[in-house]
């Protein structure tokens, strides 16, 4: 695709995905997960601002307002990182074997590989502890979008992270692969726990 891939309509993104092209992939797909869950964020802050019945919540929905969208701009952005990332170690597998600077070459590109899904398993952290606050803040006619928006998100973290293990497997720089291992486990053990708990409090509101 010549232009950015965030700024494509979602029928020519999801065709282009369809598609043998190497990007967008799953970086891009959970990329594109975590925006939609940001949103959903957005969306429910919207409905419930103004509203008697949460006029405590009035800061705090602001405040979520405004990081949801900030993450669901950097989540669109990382469709395109993760895209350009990925070129560079794709060209990495296609170097002989046996050519000298293969092995510096492929683990440049996995360290780079790496770090697009690594920032969105982050960024979708973020938005599940956003919604864990919107799961009791939010407005009752607006609280399965709560729920969809952690089970998108608590989606698009373990995909993400399925990327950088990938990668990090790959690694010969193994002290790098074993931190980024862990970093990515805090994450999961985190926030996993979260969407689930949000979830559920979602399905106690609704009854």
């Amino acid at each position: 695709m010549e232009k950015s891939m965030r700024e494509a309509s979602l029928n020519d993104f999801t065709a282009v995905l369809a598609s043998k092209a190497p990007v967008p992939g799953g970086g891009g797909a959970a990329a594109l997960s975590g925006a939609l869950a940001s949103a959903l964020a957005s969306m429910v802050c919207a409905l419930t601002a103004g509203k008697k019945k949460y006029t405590a919540y009035e800061d705090d929905l602001k405040r979520i307002a405004g990081r949801a969208e900030a993450l669901r701009l950097a989540l669109l952005a990382d469709i395109d990182a993760d895209a350009a990332a990925f070129e560079p170690l794709s060209k990495a597998y296609s170097i002989p074997k046996d050519a000298p600077e293969r092995a510096e070459v492929m683990e440049s590109a996995l360290r780079a590989a790496c770090e697009a899904p690594m920032g969105i398993a982050r960024r979708c952290g973020e938005v599940i502890e956003l919604l864990s606050e919107l799961a009791d803040k939010g407005c009752a006619i607006a609280v399965s979008d709560v729920g969809v928006g952690a089970q998108l998100a608590r989606a698009a973290l373990l995909s993400a992270g399925l990327n950088v293990r990938i990668n990090i497997k790959s690694m010969t720089d193994r002290p790098h692969a074993a931190h980024c291992a862990a970093e990515l486990a805090s994450l999961e053990t985190k926030y996993l726990p979260l969407a689930d708990e949000t979830y559920q409090k979602v399905l106690g509101r609704i009854g």
